[in-house]
C-alpha cells in the first residue's frame, strides 16, 4: 500500500513538472511569435534553448519544494480544505516569485518578464484546471456507481437497519418498530450480550448482524435494500469515551463517516442518528437547537463533529436527522445503572442513601421508550420535513437541578437518606427547549420522571433488576470486565482530530 501511494504520489509531482515546463516554453513561444524581439529569428530561439532549459530545471527545482511544502503531495489539512485552488495558486506565486527573483540575481535578461508573467498565468490555469477536472471525473463515477448500486437493489420502505440495536434504546425501540409493521435489521457487536433483545432474536421480521460497524463490509451486505438506518451505536458516556480517546473517535467519530457514505451511495433516503444535548455542556440559558454549543467532554464533541459530517452530507436523495437527547431513565431490556436517574434509585432502595454532587446543576431527562419513540416519529415524518433537522428530544418539564432530582427520589424512597455534595469533575449545566419537535413531530413524551422512578423501585421490588453494581448494568465497567476494550482497539489510520474543534 505504502509503495503504491509513493507511486501515486510520484506520478502527481511529474505531472505538475511537465505543466509547469509546458506553460515555460509555451509563454515563450507565445510572446516571440506575437511581440518579437528587433531582429528576431527563430534560428535563435532554438540556439538559445539551453538556457531555456537551465530556466526550467531551476524552477522544477524550486516547484519541487514549495509544492511538498504546501502539501501537493503529502496532502496536509490546508491542501485537502475547500480551499484547495487558492492553495494551488498561492504555491505557484511563492515558485515563480522566488524564480524570478533568482532570475533578477543571475541576469535581468536571462529570462524576460512577459514570459515569466505568461508562464506564471498558465502554469496556474494548467495546475488548478487538473485537479478540478480530477475532482469532476471523480464525482462523475461516484455518481454513476451510486446510480449502479440502486439500479440493482429493491429497496423496502417498510425495513429498516438499526446500528447499535441491543443497546439501552434499541431494546426499547425494536418493539416499537416491529409494533409498526417494519421488518428491522440489527447490526451489533453484542459486546455487552444479547440478553436485552433476546425475545426477538428468532422474530420473523428481526435479521441479526453480528459485526462490529467499523466493518465496511458488514455495513454494506446490512445497508443493501433498506430506505432507513437508524445509528444508535456508539461509546456512550463521559467515563466510557475516556478510557480510551483514539478508540472513542474511531468508533463515534471515523465509523460514522463511513457508515453514513456507505448509506448515501446505496440510496438510504433517511439516516436518523442519536446525539445528545451534553452537546451544550455548560450555560444558565434555556437551549434550544440554534444556542451555542459549549462541549465539555470528549463524548459531546466526538457527537458534534458526526453531526456536522452528517449535515454536510445531506443532499436531495439522503436526509440525515439529528436527534439530541435528553439524560435518559428508565427501564428497558438493557438498563444501565451509570445514569445519574437510575443510579440514584438504585441507591435509594438498595443502600437507602442517595449521594447529589452539586445539586445545583440542571439536566434536561427523558425516559428511555420517550426516546425510542422519538426515532419512530423521527422515522415516519415526511422526509421534506425532518431533511438535515436536528431536534432537541425531551420535554420542557423534565428539566431539574441534580438537587430537585434527588429530592423526588428521597421522597419516593422514604428510608433513604439524602446527602449533598460538591465536586469540580463535572460542571455541565443546562436546560433544553424541546418545543421544535413538538411543533414539527407532533411529538409528546408520556413518561414524567416521577412514573421512571417508580418503574424502577418497582423493578427492584420484582426482582428484575439484581445487583446493580454489576458490570452488565455499566458501559464502563462492562467494557473493562470484558475485555471489549482490546478487542475493539485498532490503529487509526485516518486523523480526525481536526472535526472536533469547535468554533464558537
Amino acid at each position: 500500500m505504502k509503495r503504491l501511494l509513493n507511486f501515486d504520489r510520484g506520478i502527481r509531482a511529474v505531472a505538475d513538472l511537465l505543466m509547469l515546463n509546458v506553460s515555460f516554453l509555451l509563454s515563450d513561444i507565445i510572446i516571440k511569435a506575437f511581440f518579437p524581439p528587433v531582429g528576431f529569428q527563430w534560428n535563435q530561439f532554438f540556439y538559445k534553448l539551453p538556457e531555456h532549459i537551465y530556466g526550467m530545471i531551476l524552477v522544477n527545482i524550486i516547484a519541487l519544494i514549495v509544492f511538498h511544502m504546501n502539501g501537493f503531495y503529502t496532502r496536509s489539512r490546508a491542501y485537502q480544505s475547500r480551499y484547495k485552488a487558492l492553495v494551488i495558486v498561492q504555491a505557484v506565486c511563492v515558485c515563480y516569485l522566488i524564480f524570478g527573483f533568482a532570475n533578477y540575481l543571475v541576469d535581468s535578461n536571462f529570462i524576460s518578464p512577459a514570459v515569466l508573467i505568461l508562464s506564471w498565468v498558465l502554469s496556474i490555469g494548467f495546475l488548478v484546471s487538473a485537479r478540478l477536472w480530477s475532482l469532476i471525473w471523480r464525482k462523475v463515477i461516484l455518481n454513476e456507481v451510486g446510480q449502479q448500486n440502486r439500479a440493482i437493489q429493491v429497496v423496502n420502505d417498510k425495513e429498516v437497519l438499526v446500528i447499535g440495536g441491543a443497546g439501552y434504546i434499541g431494546s426499547a425501540l425494536l418493539p416499537l418498530l416491529l409494533e409498526e409493521g417494519y421488518s428491522v435489521r440489527i447490526l451489533d457487536a453484542f459486546i455487552y450480550g444479547d440478553s436485552a433483545i433476546k425475545p426477538y432474536l428468532t422474530h420473523p421480521k428481526v435479521k441479526i448482524y453480528r459485526a462490529d460497524f467499523r466493518q465496511i463490509d458488514k455495513i454494506v451486505e446490512a445497508v443493501k435494500g433498506v430506505n432507513s438506518v437508524i445509528h444508535l451505536g456508539a461509546l456512550v458516556g463521559d467515563p466510557a469515551c475516556a478510557l480510551d480517546e483514539n478508540l472513542t473517535i474511531e468508533i463515534n467519530l471515523m465509523a460514522t463517516r463511513m457508515i453514513a457514505e456507505v448509506c448515501k451511495g446505496f440510496g438510504v433516503r433517511n439516516f436518523i442518528f442519536a446525539s445528545t444535548c451534553s452537546v451544550y455542556g455548560a450555560s444558565d440559558d434555556v437551549l434550544d437547537e440554534r444556542s451555542k454549543l459549549n462541549p465539555v467532554s470528549l463524548y459531546a464533541r466526538s457527537k458534534i463533529a458526526c453531526e456536522k459530517i452528517l449535515l454536510e452530507l445531506a443532499s436531495d436523495k439522503f436526509s440525515p436527522v439529528i436527534l439530541r437527547f435528553s439524560t435518559i431513565f428508565g427501564f428497558s431490556g438493557r438498563t444501565r445503572f451509570d445514569l445519574v436517574v437510575n443510579l440514584l434509585t438504585a441507591k435509594a432502595y438498595i443502600d437507602q442513601e442517595i449521594t447529589v454532587i452539586n445539586g445545583d446543576q440542571w439536566r434536561p431527562f427523558l425516559h428511555v421508550e420517550d426516546a425510542a419513540r422519538s426515532v419512530v416519529a423521527a422515522l415516519k415524518a415526511p422526509r421534506e420535513l425532518v431533511h438535515a433537522q436536528v431536534y432537541n428530544v425531551g420535554n420542557n418539564n423534565l428539566n431539574y437541578t441534580l438537587l430537585q432530582m434527588g429530592e423526588l427520589v428521597a421522597h419516593l424512597v422514604p428510608n433513604a437518606k439524602l446527602i449533598l455534595s460538591e465536586s469540580d469533575q463535572d460542571r455541565r449545566n443546562y436546560r433544553v427547549d424541546c418545543s421544535k419537535i413538538q411543533r414539527d413531530l407532533k411529538y409528546f413524551t408520556k413518561w414524567t420522571l416521577e412514573d421512571g422512578i417508580r418503574q424502577m423501585i418497582k423493578a427492584f421490588a420484582e426482582n428484575k433488576l439484581q445487583d446493580y453494581k454489576s458490570a452488565e448494568y455499566s458501559n464502563v465497567k462492562s467494557l473493562m470486565e470484558r475485555g471489549a476494550k482490546d478487542q475493539l482497539s485498532a490503529q487509526s489510520i485516518l486523523n480526525f482530530q481536526d472535526l472536533l474543534i469547535v468554533e464558537a
